[in-house]
């Protein structure tokens, strides 16, 4: 809930959105909206799903997970602490499909979705990584099959995990963006792989915020 909170109100920030205005685009009352975002009533899915689209952001979707509570021998925690809100982002499935290749990304499933805790500043969506390219020997590695998250709004600086695309190439890169010299590189992890040389004809698609596996 919290989380949901610092988002909205962060949105409507960045909108210059009132209580008001929120308010009226959902055909409910300013006090009911003020309810939720000082916490004195607490909204369901549907509604916080509501709120998102209002402010733009329906990339975004509240869904509920459920979570074994550690209860201890004197209390007995109610349904509702076992279940947290998380946002889920779609599994992209790019208008020019990217063909799969050794460090490559592929796109998946329209109605494919993923949950995560993590609030993105842009429309971000998951890719899976094929090939070995970013497999490291030691230190930070991503290998085949895990899911990354990527978030468009984020700067590209050099020392993060970004999505790069070349002009006139249906495919994208998954590299990590390094600076020596004065000069940028797109690295894979796998030092079996060559580094590339960066230049402003490339295109960042997003930067990498977050990896996970599915089991």
């Amino acid at each position: 809930m919290d989380k949901w909170i610092e988002l909205v109100k962060a949105k409507m920030s960045e909108l210059k959105i009132t209580q008001e205005i929120l308010a009226e685009r959902l055909g409910m009352s300013q006090g009911g909206i003020g309810h939720w975002l000082n916490k004195r009533r607490e909204p369901g899915i549907d509604d916080m799903n509501r709120v998102l689209h209002a402010l733009g952001l329906g990339f975004l979707e509240v869904a509920l997970v459920i979570r074994e509570p550690q209860a201890s021998q004197d209390d007995e925690l109610s349904l509702t602490h076992k279940y947290n809100p998380y946002f889920r982002y779609p599994v992209s499935d790019w208008r020019e499909p990217v063909e799969a290749r050794d460090g490559e990304l592929a796109a998946y499933g329209k109605a494919q979705f993923e949950l995560t805790d993590y609030h993105a500043r842009g429309a971000a969506f998951w890719l899976k990584v094929v090939g070995d390219a970013m497999t490291a020997p030691n230190g930070v590695s991503i290998p085949e099959g895990m899911l990354i998250l990527v978030d468009p709004d984020v700067e590209a600086e050099p020392g993060k995990l970004v999505i790069a695309q070349w002009p006139g190439s249906a495919e994208a890169t998954f590299r990590k963006l390094i600076e020596e010299g004065g000069q940028r590189y797109l690295v894979p992890l796998n030092p079996t792989y060559p580094k590339a040389l960066y230049s402003e004809e490339c295109r960042i698609i997003g930067v990498v915020v977050q990896a996970t596996t599915r089991f």
